[in-house]
């Protein structure tokens, strides 16, 4: 494994974990200010981490919503320069006004590293998990 692999996969390690323990701050952190996020729950892409983060305080008023756990498995980065993405399998319990849900979802987040070194989260996509049987 390269170090720009490890870096990446530390990265999304303390991001997942933010998102986990719903620390929204630091979550939101590791995000470029222009990323953008296609969430197959929403009809629009959200074109900067703004618009995320007012949907999630939408969520958090309108729905009462509150993410309570999040692991994650499966992870493969692929670096390409100063560009990596990481996909992997997620399992996320949360809560809102209509009780505890348990999410089983796929998903790539690209990252970038900038100038600094610092890898950030420039795309989310986001599917739900396809059901076997």
């Amino acid at each position: 494994m390269t170090e720009s692999s490890q870096q990446v996969l530390d990265t999304a390690a303390a991001l997942i974990a933010a998102f986990g323990s719903n620390d929204v701050d630091s979550y939101f952190g590791f995000f470029a200010d222009d990323a953008t996020f296609i969430f197959y729950t929403l009809p629009e892409v959200l074109d900067s981490a703004d618009a995320y983060r007012q949907q999630w305080r939408a969520w958090e008023r309108e729905d009462g919503f509150r993410v309570l756990s999040c692991e994650s498995k499966q992870q493969r980065v692929q670096v390409l320069g100063s560009v990596a993405v990481f996909t992997h399998q997620v399992h996320t319990h949360v809560v809102t006004s209509g009780g505890e849900e348990e999410l089983n979802e796929r998903e790539t987040i690209v990252f970038w590293r900038n100038d600094a070194g610092t890898w950030l989260a420039v795309h989310e996509h986001l599917s739900p998990e396809p059901v076997t049987g």
